[in-house]
């Protein structure tokens, strides 16, 4: 008789355990409904680093060393040592003066033209160990390295190739080793470095001299991992051809590297646009100073808010990124009237991208990519969301976008319609989902069925700042003209910018 009853107690137990189990997965599927992938990528894309580069827009330079002191911007490498004696250097006051205007990587020249070198390298004595600073136990690397570590902010370093000062130079295999011992010394010693930044410069009667970028790059590849290597031939950023902060208004990501070389000034202006059939993803910097000259001068002031937000429009509102430079002065820290310049800055950006005012409208679209056929209603966007044009309209700019319909092959369209009443704007945003590979061609803009502005590349982002100053009306038409493959646009913006008043 227990061993009915105990029987009886198992097989209940049992039943009660099999109501609770799910029904098998086979036959969920009926209930549930897969994702559709996202279109295929076209090359070339971006690797994880570039992206990251690519989100932080502005970035800054420090130009500082013995021309500081000297009141020149080229040295001639034959100052002393002894004149570099920044007397309150407070590399702290410059990642807090960058952390104010939203700046999260900043680029120091560790050696200029000169020589000079601001960290004690075991390979030369022309460093701050031959100056009166800390009693030459100072290193300016080490301490700029670390303020910014201690606040978040990423660094990156300059070691110019031309040396005015070291007697290898001119000797091809000599310097090549000293340079390369030199990078060795900079990228083992000091943590993490997310950018290293060569250039060509040199003047016209340097001595003949090759440099092996090869080896070099090679090295900075095997101590860094995650570094951005910049120079006019890339490999991961390329110069953008001038030093006004302007990029072209057609600015391709994609270019062909055997087609650069680092020094070659014909080759400017295809740096500045890029190659829509470039097969190699190297995006441009633009670097300018906010300043005249790279060095801090004391009769030198520096530019207004509306020349540094020409800047903006015309680097970052042309995929590109802003390298501003921000000299420190003789004293070691970056002077209180840049410092309040960066600041007017970030707020006027602030206040022109506060509100996107085409977050409140309705919007309509061409078309949109299809859910899987076999799914019901379908998800996808990267990371399964969908491909409505409510993703040009999240925080996502990279893996969220708004795709058109496979068949949907000329005139796609994005149109935004104020709700009750008339928007009123004078810049008009597009962003591009460059993750999957940089694709517009050409586009245009309509307001009430007028073009109010047209142009060529998109990218991660384009700016138009409308040269009719503000305009209104009840609905807004993005048109693509033409495009590598499938636009997907990752996000749309109408912005008042009230800095902006044309003549």
């Amino acid at each position: 008789m227990e061993n009915n009853s105990r029987y009886s107690l198992i097989t209940f137990l049992l039943l009660q355990l099999l109501n609770c189990i799910p029904l098998s997965t086979t036959a969920n599927h009926h209930h549930h409904h897969l994702a559709t992938p996202p279109p295929l990528p076209i090359l070339p894309l971006p690797n994880y680093a570039q992206l990251k580069w690519q989100q932080r827009e502005i970035i800054m330079f420090l130009h500082f060393g013995v021309n500081t002191f000297t009141d020149s911007e080229w040295g001639t490498g034959q100052e002393s040592p002894s004149i570099f004696n920044p007397t309150r250097l407070d590399t702290g006051q410059w990642v807090d003066v960058a952390v104010e205007a939203g700046i999260s990587l900043m680029i120091l020249t560790a050696k200029h033209h000169d020589g000079f070198c601001l960290w004690p390298s075991i390979y030369t004595d022309h460093s701050v160990v031959g100056s009166p600073w800390k009693g030459g136990h100072g290193d300016v690397v080490r301490e700029f390295v670390d303020a910014a570590k201690a606040r978040g902010v990423d660094a990156a370093l300059y070691l110019s190739p031309w040396d005015r000062h070291d007697k290898r130079y001119g000797h091809e295999k000599a310097y090549n080793e000293y340079y390369l011992a030199q990078l060795q010394e900079l990228l083992s010693k000091y943590g993490s470095i997310r950018e290293i930044w060569f250039d060509g410069a040199k003047g016209p009667n340097a001595p003949n001299m090759s440099y092996y970028f090869g080896d070099w790059f090679a090295t900075v590849r095997e101590l860094q991992s995650s570094i951005n290597i910049f120079s006019d031939a890339g490999p991961d950023v390329r110069w953008v051809g001038n030093e006004k902060g302007f990029a072209g208004t057609t600015c391709w990501s994609s270019i062909n590297r055997t087609l650069l070389s680092i020094g070659n000034a014909s080759i400017e202006n295809y740096l500045n646009t890029g190659d829509s059939r470039g097969t190699d993803w190297v995006p441009p910097e633009c670097d300018v100073s906010i300043r005249e000259g790279w060095f801090w001068h004391r009769s030198q002031q520096p530019k207004n808010l509306t020349q540094l937000l020409e800047l903006y429009f015309n680097s970052v509102g042309h995929n590109c990124l802003l390298l501003l430079n921000v000299p420190p002065d003789t004293t070691g820290l970056i002077s209180e009237a840049d410092a309040k310049r960066l600041k007017e800055l970030r707020v006027a950006l602030d206040t022109i991208f506060s509100r996107n005012l085409a977050e409140n409208c309705s919007v309509q679209v061409s078309s949109q990519r299809a859910a899987a056929a076999a799914a019901g209603k379908g998800g996808g966007g990267g990371f399964g969301f969908g491909f409505g044009p409510e993703n040009m309209f999240d925080s996502n700019h990279l893996w969220t976008y708004w795709v058109p319909d496979e068949h949907d092959k000329r005139g796609q369209w994005v149109e935004i319609r104020g709700i009750s009443q008339q928007l009123r704007f004078n810049v008009i945003k597009i962003q591009e989902a460059i993750g999957l590979g940089q694709r517009i061609e050409q586009h245009e803009i309509y307001v009430d069925e007028r073009l109010v502005a047209a142009g060529t590349t998109v990218g991660h982002k384009r700016l138009h700042r409308l040269e009719e100053g503000v305009v209104e009306g009840h609905s807004v038409r993005i048109l693509i003209v033409r495009s590598r493959g499938l636009p997907l646009i990752s996000s749309v913006g109408l912005y008042l910018d009230p800095f902006w008043h044309p003549e």
